[in-house]
């Protein structure tokens, strides 16, 4: 995702004339149209390899950067716009006499506007077959210190680094007679800035994870990431704190960063928590799937094979007292049906792939009511999970394994039967996604009951029963970690409990498995823990 500048306006004191301009682009996206542009202004262009020959192709004058310098192109192109006439050009100080007169002197003239993105790095060492030696031939060298050079002396010289800015600018120019104000320069400075810190980052984060011999380690040994600020929130947890959500630069698509909001008053910290609980649970079933969540935790879940109205219809049996001012995730489309039933309870934010338009109708009358947009449902992307302590930061990779419950360890005496391990599956999706310690209830289509964030297994045991407002009874139960003793599976029996899924590994798993098999239950190992503090 870029990030977009608005341009300034009425600073028209100091507006600067474009007469030279240099252009070295990999993304080339917009830029014979923007270069046209800067040519009806009869500004002089300057340019390099492969964009000097796109511009020539559409019929525009520019001039070969070695021809400006009177230095040749050379070492592959690593030594090309690196020159005392470059430079100057871009740093000097147009109200300083001596700047002026050190340029006159060596016969440097002035470029007022640079247009310049880098390689791709991040692209080239995403591949999985990069080696080394093509990551540092991706490093750009020359584009950067272009950029900071321009960006430093911003009062005189326009930096853009964004094909999505080339319109803007050209509206501005078009409005000055060829002219930009000191002020969007400053914008774009800032934007040419933060995109040479993004760069290094990128650099420093792939060869801080890699080894002399080109093998990879897990994490790297200094750690920086770049967000960019989306909007201000109405407040964070509490309404005594300020608070504000930033995305990744480069963010999955399909994830609550990339939600475009349709209505609604503005969302707050806790919004966003939830909702971005809420959707990732609901992305991963493949069936008409609804999640309704309270303070990150499921309070309803059910898939259909349906539609996706049965789907919430039977997610709102789960909980309906706790559902009450949720938030609902939907991985279909909202329709007039489904919208009706959402419209009878009060939610804070309803997220789906889309409204259509009865639906938004009908949901426009709760004015308050936000409505998130999130184009795909797969946001099993790989990448880091951050967690901020105070000094420091936690980092893990994230947890997206997509576990095969029937080829689970069956300990007990009795494997599950084919319905028992279609719940199984729907309740091993569920827990993953509840705070530790984490149990749950669930049919093979519906959740039932859950016990969340409790500081003893089996208290989460006896919530879980107590919190199922559906009979319990023919029920499975899902665990995030192994029971410690046998008690929780003696708690479940009593519920009805009929089978169970967990991870195993407890020093007591025999006598926990003895008394799955003492109440006839079925009893699955995973292996794989969840916890989700």
């Amino acid at each position: 995702m870029r990030t977009r500048i608005t341009l300034a306006k009425g600073n028209t004191m100091h507006l600067k004339s474009i007469k030279r301009v240099l252009i070295s682009v990999t993304d080339k996206k917009g830029i014979v149209e923007f270069a046209k542009g800067l040519h009806n202004f009869n500004i002089e262009i300057l340019s390099t390899g492969g964009t000097a020959s796109r511009l020539r192709d559409n019929g525009i004058h520019v001039t070969d950067v070695s021809e400006y310098t009177g230095f040749p192109e050379m070492m592959d192109g690593r030594l090309k716009t690196l020159h005392p006439k470059i430079h100057g050009g871009l740093l000097a100080l147009r109200n300083d006499d001596k700047h002026m007169n050190d340029a006159a002197e060596h016969r440097i003239d002035m470029i007022d506007m640079v247009v310049i993105n880098l390689y791709r790095f991040e692209e080239t060492v995403a591949k999985k077959d990069c080696t080394l030696e093509e990551a540092f031939e991706h490093i750009d060298i020359g584009g950067p210190a272009m950029l900071r050079a321009a960006a430093k002396n911003y009062r005189y010289v326009t930096v853009v680094t964004d094909p999505d800015d080339y319109p803007r600018i050209l509206k501005e120019m078009k409005e000055s007679g060829g002219k930009i104000s000191e002020g969007t320069n400053f914008l774009l400075s800032t934007k040419a800035f933060q995109l040479t810190a993004r760069y290094d980052a990128a650099i420093s984060n792939y060869l801080g994870s890699m080894r002399e011999d080109g093998t990879k380690k897990m994490f790297p040994d200094t750690f920086t990431v770049q967000f960019v600020k989306a909007q201000d929130l109405r407040y964070g947890e509490n309404p005594h704190q300020h608070a504000a959500f930033y995305r990744e630069t480069d963010q999955p698509v399909s994830a609550i960063s990339g939600a475009r909001q349709i209505q609604g008053k503005e969302l707050s910290y806790n919004n966003i928590m939830d909702s971005d609980a809420a959707w990732q649970m609901v992305s991963d079933f493949d069936l008409p799937a609804t999640i309704i969540v309270k303070h990150a935790n499921p309070c309803g879940a059910a898939t259909s094979e349906s539609d996706i109205a049965s789907a919430y219809m039977k997610a709102m049996e789960t909980d309906p007292v706790s559902a009450f001012g949720g938030i609902v995730a939907l991985n279909r489309p909202v329709d007039k049906q489904v919208a009706a039933a959402l419209s009878k309870i009060f939610l804070e934010v309803i997220i789906a792939p889309g409204f259509d338009e009865e639906a938004k109708s009908l949901l426009r009358a709760k004015k308050n009511l936000r409505l998130l947009e999130i184009a795909g449902t797969d946001t099993r992307s790989t990448g880091y999970d951050y967690r901020r302590v105070v000094g420091g930061l936690l980092v893990q990779d994230r947890d997206v394994e997509d576990f095969n419950v029937r080829k689970g360890q069956v300990v007990t005496k009795r494997a599950p039967t084919d319905e028992e391990y279609q719940a199984l599956h729907f309740a091993w999706k569920i827990v993953k996604h509840v705070k530790s310690n984490a149990i749950v209830y669930a049919r093979k289509d519906q959740l039932v009951g859950v016990g969340a964030g409790q500081m003893s297994r089996v208290d989460s045991v006896k919530i879980a029963m107590m919190k199922s407002t559906l009979p319990t009874k023919g029920c499975v139960l899902a665990s995030d970690a192994f029971f410690p003793f046998r008690d929780g599976i003696d708690i479940a029996a009593a519920a009805g409990i009929t089978a169970v899924i967990q991870p195993g590994g407890s020093v007591r798993d025999e006598e926990v498995i003895k008394a799955a098999d003492e109440h006839g239950m079925a009893m699955v190992f995973t292996h794989t823990r969840h916890f989700k503090h």
